[in-house]
């Protein structure tokens, strides 16, 4: 199968010419793209002189629409993700290949002994766990950058793809979603943006994962946050009517206004779920009548 390695690189001058020459030496023979998201530097020189396809934003746009734009020019049945900083060893390329004839998506899943600072890994702990719970899936890493997708499926869930660094998360958890086989391969990674400072701060962009995370499993399967906020509520105005009635003699309006909360947000839930079982199933039907 044609491979096609999409490398999105802003400001990767220091790297860029390191990262295409590893690449290079593998062996198998690959499409390799870079999209330089309107660096300053001379990324895009430097890739150029590697003898390499380079697409340029007119202006800078963010990691996950330079994915895209690879996504969209690639010719090959299969994609490789890799960030162009050599935070992930290309060496690893062929295993991950090797790992897609069983499976839809590969992720090159960073180890303990990666180096990655405490902060990120504790983030990224957090954000996973939320994910876990939400997908009901085992993930070994949600935001690595690093992996393998067929083509197809990736231009399936192209358009729900967000222009900055939460793509990963995005394309994983839209995947587990639909019912695609995930597989992961341990890979070492070494500290992001050692000779520089990183594009991602942990507080904005972190909180920006939990509403995107939030926001695909309303798409997918939003009764995994309905369900259990409206039991919750339901739980506690029952507990406060039982209390109002043991201690008062009475029952006050704050009780029943808790319970009606929690009964309306499971109905609101219940349409919600039946609205993501519709659009599935006219995803699919479309998908049917165009492989027709």
């Amino acid at each position: 199968m044609k491979i096609s390695i999409i490398i999105p690189a802003y400001n990767e001058e220091e790297n860029i010419g390191e990262l295409l020459k590893r690449i290079k030496n593998l062996a198998f023979e690959a499409e390799i793209i870079v999209i330089d998201d309107a660096s300053s530097d001379h990324t895009r020189e430097i890739a150029l002189k590697e003898g390499v396809r380079v697409i340029s934003h007119p202006y800078q746009m963010g990691n996950g629409a330079a994915i895209k734009t690879g996504i969209r020019n690639a010719k090959g049945e299969i994609l490789v993700f890799i960030d162009a900083d050599l935070q992930h060893p290309p060496e690893a390329i062929p295993e991950i290949l090797e790992k897609m004839k069983e499976f839809d998506m590969v992720i090159g899943a960073r180890t303990a002994v990666s180096k990655v600072s405490l902060f990120r890994t504790f983030g990224n702990f957090i954000l996973k766990k939320i994910a876990e719970y939400l997908s009901q899936q085992k993930i070994l890493d949600l935001t690595s950058g690093f992996r393998a997708i067929k083509r197809d499926i990736a231009l399936e869930f192209i358009h729900l793809l967000p222009n900055g660094f939460s793509y990963p998360t995005t394309l994983t958890l839209a995947l587990l979603k639909s019912g695609y086989f995930v597989g992961y391969v341990p890979v070492d990674s070494i500290k992001k943006r050692e000779r520089g400072k990183s594009k991602i701060s942990p507080f904005k962009n972190g909180f920006e994962f939990i509403i995107l995370i939030m926001r695909l499993i309303m798409l997918f399967d939003p009764l995994r946050i309905f369900l259990p906020l409206s039991i919750f509520l339901l739980l506690v105005g029952g507990c406060l009517l039982v209390y109002q009635i043991l201690t008062f003699n009475s029952i006050k309006g704050g009780s029943l206004l808790t319970i009606l909360a929690g009964i309306f947000i499971f109905f609101f839930g219940l349409i919600a779920d039946q609205n993501a079982a519709i659009r599935r199933e006219l995803k699919i039907s479309l998908k049917s009548k165009d492989e027709r």
